[in-house]
């Protein structure tokens, strides 16, 4: 058969056909996976960064929360929350407070009249600073999840029966088991700030009329809580970490110079206590305190009861630290106190009474070898009067005691936390070092090794 003039024969039609699918299939099964393969290295390689990548095995991602889990807190702080009145001063400046002046901070810049329990604003102010954040939740080692825990605690604790009180964090716990990065390690790599002592989330009992039960709720179990005290002592989800302090730096160079300040500083009291008694407390030590000290012409006390203004004002309480060699620093409303951190911040030595205290509370951040920056007296001997703090005190040589304050001195950074509208350079505060300890936990958790929080310290 003749072709017709300009055509193509049917032989040469088919041949042309079968090159063509021949050359098709060989794309399809060499050049595609070749660039699927480049793709999924792509995405492991933001996932987990490269060998030069100082963020490897350290991004975060902060969930999105509506604001009704954060924003609208803060904003409804004027309705004057029943058990925290003046919590719109207090959480002002991203949640350090009014600035201070004179006294103590005369010369110094970034101390503010903090509230013990402003963390969660604190926290998640300098987390949006954090400098390896992630925009892609799969690209991930930890997710952060910015609600305001305490803050709510503090708003509907007073007068509310226990369904208003849980109502938020079970809102919560809804939004994020939906969510696909809950999904991805079922919570295990999520952490959330509630600047409050743990107890305060752990009501088990529904007709207590103090705490809610968010993380006595299934899902939340799985997460990590941060709070000023733990309820489980490292043995469970939730962390100690510091309370914040009255200083905020700017700058490494502002804490180096507080450092040195307070390493010059003339200590004139060889003890003081900042606290009131506990009137019908018979497990409390605290009127023993206060009688050895008044005993004392070496012992200085700040009296805080009802009605006094003493030891409420920020200066007043970090001068007598300033001028003390020992900070004494009993039990109050539960076993940790925000005024050892103060005093530490100041380069007081604290004195425990009990290692719950603190030993076995913040074990990031303090060393595992207690003895090097503080003194343990057991509460059961002050309680029987068969102890003199004051002697027992005196009984360490100088050259030691010297040791012990240098040694409270270079923990201070890890003790503060930085304002969190600047950044430090090259100084850990508090807060990088509880993101450290958080990203090893969740390693761990994954991995499904050890308790990070139960095992670990700083050294």
């Amino acid at each position: 058969m003749v072709a017709k003039p300009g055509g193509i024969s049917r032989p040469c039609f088919f041949i042309v056909v079968a090159a063509t699918l021949w050359v098709l299939t060989l794309y399809l099964r060499l050049l595609v996976p070749i660039a699927f393969s480049w793709r999924v290295a792509v995405d492991s390689g933001r996932s987990s960064g490269g060998k030069d990548d100082p963020c490897r095995g350290r991004y975060v991602y902060i969930h999105d929360l509506p604001p009704r889990f954060n924003a609208e807190i803060l904003r409804n702080c004027s309705t004057a929350y029943a058990g925290w009145p003046k919590m719109c001063d207090d959480v002002s400046n991203g949640g350090l407070g009014r600035p201070m002046a004179g006294g103590a901070f005369t010369g110094e810049t970034g101390w503010y009249a903090t509230h013990q329990f402003a963390l969660d604003a604190i926290f998640h102010g300098r987390m949006r600073q954090y400098g390896c954040l992630t925009n892609d939740s799969a690209a991930s080692d930890a997710v952060f999840v910015p609600f305001y825990a305490g803050f709510e605690f503090a708003a509907h604790s007073w007068g509310y029966d226990a369904a208003a009180r849980d109502a938020a964090s079970a809102d919560l716990v809804r939004w994020l088991v939906r969510r696909p990065e809950w999904r991805r390690a079922g919570g295990r790599d999520h952490f959330v700030v509630g600047g409050r002592t743990a107890w305060d989330f752990m009501r088990s009992d529904p007709n207590s009329a103090w705490g809610n039960a968010f993380l006595l709720s299934p899902a939340a179990k799985n997460l990590t809580l941060l709070a000023v005290e733990t309820a489980t002592l490292g043995w469970g989800n939730d962390v100690a970490v510091p309370y914040p302090t009255y200083f905020h730096p700017r700058s490494d160079a502002e804490v180096l110079s507080w450092q040195q300040r307070i390493r010059d500083s003339d200590r004139w009291w060889l003890t003081s206590f900042v606290g009131a008694t506990r009137p019908g407390d018979d497990k409390s030590i605290r009127s023993q305190i206060v009688a050895q000290c008044a005993a004392s012409p070496s012992c200085r006390q700040l009296g805080c009861k009802f009605g006094s203004a003493q030891c409420h004002y920020p200066g007043d309480i970090m001068v007598l630290f300033m001028s003390s060699t020992f900070c004494l620093q009993p039990s109050g409303d539960s076993s940790t106190r925000r005024s050892t951190f103060d005093a530490m911040v100041a380069g007081c030595i604290p004195v425990f009474f009990k290692p719950r205290s603190a030993y076995i509370q913040y074990r990031w951040h303090l060393p595992r070898d207690h003895a090097t920056y503080s003194v343990l007296i057991p509460d059961e001997s002050v309680r029987a009067g068969n102890v003199s703090i004051e002697a027992e005190l005196r009984k360490i040589p100088p050259a030691a005691v010297v040791k012990m304050r240098e040694e409270v001195i270079k923990l201070v950074p890890r003790l503060l936390y930085a304002d969190p509208r600047y950044k430090l350079q090259t100084v850990k505060d508090a807060f990088d070092v509880a993101v450290d300890g958080v990203l090893e936990r969740v390693k761990q958790q994954i991995k499904g090794g050890d308790d990070y929080g139960a095992t670990a310290g700083w050294r």
